[in-house]
């Protein structure tokens, strides 16, 4: 078993009557490894100027998190195959709309990675498939969440 830990802070502006619902919502998230990551709640959520358009949301990070967790399965297993990834880049899109149940939440993401390899191993097309899958399966995040987790892939 792992724990990992962030902490998320969080203080009233001065002035701000607060119970107004006339507040910022920018916050700051810290991690471990001493990075802190100014955040904020989208703008779709909470209208400007009460959320920080320039700040990382929850929503974003969700979407973030699924495409990182990804590519880190993707690049070792190209690695144990004997690929060399010169560059991976990931235009990850997630939307967010009522589900089945009539909750607001994100219910589709899609990775869309465009990989670019170096040598003279070139993986073929469903070779490449079949890597995307694997990283999937593999992946944590993706495996903790109920939301569709699609790949397209960008050639």
């Amino acid at each position: 078993m792992s724990e990992y830990f962030a902490l998320v802070k969080w203080t009233r502006g001065k002035g701000e009557p607060y119970i107004d619902n006339q507040y910022s919502r920018g916050h700051v998230w810290e991690f471990d490894g001493g990075v802190s990551v100014p955040a904020s709640s989208s703008p779709h959520v909470v209208p400007l100027p009460y959320s920080v358009a320039a700040n990382v949301d929850p929503e974003e990070a969700f979407v973030a998190s699924l495409s990182s967790c990804h590519m880190l399965f993707f690049l070792s297993i190209a690695a144990k195959k004997r690929y060399v990834v010169e560059s991976y880049t990931d235009d990850a899109i997630g939307i967010m709309e009522k589900d089945q149940s009539g909750k607001i939440s994100m219910t589709k993401v899609t990775l869309r990675p465009k990989v670019v390899f170096a040598g003279d191993r070139i993986p073929s097309r469903e070779d490449l498939e079949k890597i995307h899958h694997m990283s999937h399966e593999q992946c944590f995040i993706a495996n903790s969440v109920k939301t569709e987790v699609t790949t397209e892939i960008n050639a």
